[in-house]
């Protein structure tokens, strides 16, 4: 989802660095962040307040996520119509993220996607997070999906070991990818620097297999 789908890094390194600055009275720089990621958020936040805060942390957090979702996120330009037109055409999308269950679903709601994924799964969802597989072994598990015939998208290191382990081609995309030099040295199956690039190829891709077949 983030940095993939939709443009929300800014809205979670706000979120965290408002908790950070309740509790701890300083920030953390976006690499100290990142390196927090992996569980869902209160696997991040427990480390800045401490179990005994958690609960009314991650409620503090939730209502700043919420309430300043439309100003510091949104959908990257072109995605929903992507979305759309790859339902239209018949894929089946998965989304796998390691946001938490809450955060998930107001980023969904918010940007008006959620429609579109026959499968939500996000990071309370496994017990292994990325770069664990066991995300996008469920995804195929449900669909009874071939691996040859999946694609993992993703913008981190995580979503491409991920699905390395699944065995599952991967497309690495950049257009807000906040490790691209790492993600890069991955050397995923393909890479695209924007939403329009990887349009034309996936559509392309569709249509060759439908005339394939």
């Amino acid at each position: 989802m983030d940095g993939t789908l939709t443009q929300t890094n800014q809205l979670i390194f706000d979120s965290f660095n408002y908790i950070a600055r309740k509790y701890r009275g300083r920030t953390f720089s976006v690499p100290e962040i990142v390196a927090m990621f992996g569980p869902p958020e209160e696997g991040a936040l427990v480390q800045i307040v401490g179990k005994e805060s958690l609960e009314k942390a991650m409620g503090e957090y939730l209502e700043f996520y919420r309430l300043n979702h439309q100003r510091l996120a949104t959908v990257y330009p072109g995605m929903d119509t992507l979305l759309s037109e790859l339902k239209k055409k018949g894929c089946r999308l998965a989304l796998f993220t390691g946001k938490g269950t809450h955060t998930t679903a107001i980023t969904l709601d918010e940007c008006g996607i959620k429609q579109y994924f026959d499968l939500v799964v996000t990071g309370n969802d496994v017990v292994n997070h990325k770069p664990s597989a066991e995300g996008i072994k469920k995804v195929l598990t449900h669909f009874g999906a071939e691996r040859m015939d999946v694609l993992m998208v993703g913008d981190s290191v995580a979503d491409i070991k991920a699905a390395r382990e699944a065995g599952v081609m991967v497309a690495a995309v950049l257009w807000d990818s906040y490790a691209k030099d790492k993600v890069l040295a991955m050397q995923a199956d393909v890479v695209f620097h924007s939403v329009a690039e990887f349009r034309s190829w996936i559509l392309e891709r569709i249509q060759e297999s439908f005339s394939s077949d």
